[in-house]
């Protein structure tokens, strides 16, 4: 699942003077830029994101169309063009499983008290308590 990804996006011009960039083989992948740099970048983005909610959510990943099928409706806007997109989605998966979750736990008014006068820093005991509870010796994916 870690595979490099290469979809073509249609890049339509909008009303902002920017582009709307779609995914023919990705219904709701949409996202815009302010220019085409603008654009490219947020369309890399998009397309791992998604990718990365159909990993992770079981989807099967549907197959790239052809850059040379005809990917630009008809009624599209003077100045629309594809291009292939890339991406990856293991940066994603690393990010966003790894960031910091807050959670809110009771304990006692001694153990609290116990715990800051002996400068414990508490998410760090309580990552090494459960840790240590489920038996993982080694960060997982």
């Amino acid at each position: 699942m870690s595979s490099l990804y290469l979809y073509p996006a249609v890049f339509e011009p909008n009303e902002h003077n920017g582009f709307t960039i779609t995914f023919p083989n990705l219904p709701g992948c949409v996202t815009e830029g302010d220019d085409i740099a603008d654009g490219l970048r947020m369309a890399q983005e998009a397309l791992a994101l998604h990718l990365y909610g159909m990993e992770r959510d079981g989807d099967p990943i549907p197959k790239a169309s052809s850059p040379n099928s005809k990917l630009i409706p008809v009624d599209a806007a003077e100045g629309t063009f594809v291009n292939i997109i890339s991406a990856k989605t293991a940066p994603i998966r690393d990010e966003l499983q790894n960031r910091a979750v807050k959670k809110t736990l009771t304990i006692p008014q001694w153990l609290n008290d116990e715990a800051e006068e002996a400068g414990l820093n508490f998410s760090q005991t309580l990552q090494f308590a459960l840790k240590e509870k489920l038996g993982i010796t080694e960060k997982q994916p």
